[in-house]
């Protein structure tokens, strides 16, 4: 029998016993279904942290102060120091020092409330420099950002965020109004573009004054030179590295250290970042992933059932046709086929229903979900490969059959 009609035969074979087929290949299509939709939603996991991880700024390093000591001997985490100050970052922007370097913005941060009359609001107050907007990618949607002038001056404007605007100024527009802390009267001289892909609420409640008005103005303290974080636009993806290497090697040399093991600031690329931020999202999938497998030998384990109790309602046909002159390997061959078609039948149902849960399920539950054609061709593969794999001992018990024994089986 040539394959041609060995593939007609078995395709007939499981058309003519519909709810069994249909039943068989339930289980293949759910396991199916779970793996395109497992690989789907940790893809857009992915992609959601990502583009998360790049509303930071594009090619960017964020270089954090090294961990404190206490007097009774308790050690702070990573960013409790403050081994980092405004002339660090003015270092690192100092293009004969680091070439690679596009722009710098050095930040300190804390928590305070403002007011606007009889409303009040807590937020971050960020002083920096007029850099930022450039080394964050942000832009204002209205007024303007901070500028050397203000800088300068120590000025007492504020740019707000979208969210910290709308809590404080419920009506009208914000730019040209005022708002107070701690007795000082600052104007709003812009508000940012908010960044609706961010659940990062920080992105978009926030203060940004000039450092120079943080630090002598509103803050100051002892400490007033030293920043919470410098944030190092590289010229480019491809001078990222090196751009690491100017920086790590710049700081070292100006806090006096001869190695690296002694550091007493960390520095963290996009890529780190987004690493340690999709781990547990891998791990996630990785789980989900183990769920869909055990679905697939469910529906194999279904399959090699199935493929059983054809065996044993077409003893008769199969002595006829060893009867007749067939040869085991055709009659194995026979059953293999129909077992690949009923995964392969499985497979492909259970990818279209993974593209529909994919178009439906972001409308229920905001979840992006980012079907991969990789994925869905391995998953086709997969289902065959289990047709294959549990219709092996049907079909080679097909082919041992006697053909005396199974002619006169009743």
């Amino acid at each position: 029998m040539q394959w041609r009609d060995t593939i007609r035969t078995a395709t007939e074979a499981v058309r003519t016993h519909r709810l069994r087929s249909a039943l068989t290949m339930l289980g293949i299509l759910i396991g199916i279904t779970a793996v395109i939709l497992t690989v789907g939603l940790g893809n857009g996991a992915k992609a959601d942290v990502r583009d998360q991880i790049n509303e930071l700024g594009t090619n960017l390093l964020v270089v954090s102060p090294g961990s404190s000591t206490d007097s009774s001997g308790v050690r702070g985490g990573f960013g409790s120091s403050s081994t980092l100050t405004i002339e660090d970052a003015e270092a690192i922007a100092d293009p004969e020092a680091a070439p690679d370097v596009q722009a710098v913005a050095a930040t300190a941060t804390s928590s305070v409330s403002l007011t606007n009359g009889d409303t009040n609001w807590t937020t971050t107050l960020t002083g920096t420099t007029p850099s930022w907007a450039e080394v964050r990618s942000r832009e204002v949607t209205s007024g303007r950002f901070i500028d050397e002038d203000d800088e300068d001056a120590a000025a007492a404007v504020v740019v707000l965020g979208p969210d910290t605007a709308s809590e404080l100024f419920t009506t009208g527009n914000p730019v040209g109004q005022y708002v107070t802390y701690n007795g000082s009267k600052l104007k709003v001289i812009g508000v940012l573009e908010e960044l609706s892909s961010s659940e990062e609420t920080a992105n978009n409640d926030l203060a940004i004054v000039p450092f120079s008005t943080y630090s002598e103005r509103l803050v100051g303290g002892s400490g007033r030179d030293s920043v919470s974080s410098i944030y190092v636009k590289a010229t480019s993806e491809a001078t990222l590295s090196a751009a690491y290497q100017e920086t790590n090697a710049l700081l070292l040399n100006l806090h006096g250290l001869t190695s690296a093991d002694d550091a007493d600031f960390s520095i963290a690329t996009q890529e780190s970042i987004l690493t340690a931020a999709t781990s547990v999202d891998k791990t996630m999938t990785v789980m989900l992933g183990g769920i869909a497998v055990i679905s697939l030998l469910v529906g194999g384990i279904g399959v090699m059932n199935i493929m059983l109790v054809s065996v044993t309602e077409r003893i008769r046909e199969i002595g006829l046709r060893k009867a007749l002159g067939a040869r085991p390997r055709s009659i194995r061959r026979q059953f293999l086929v129909e077992a690949s078609v009923l995964g392969f039948a499985g497979g492909v149902l259970g990818v279209g229903l993974g593209i529909v849960g994919a178009i439906v399920l972001p409308h229920l539950t905001d979840t992006r979900v980012i079907l991969s054609l990789t994925a869905s061709l391995a998953a086709i593969a997969m289902a065959i490969g289990i047709g294959v794999v549990f219709g092996v001992y049907p079909a080679s018990r097909a082919a041992r059959l006697a053909p005396i024994d199974a002619l006169r089986s009743e």
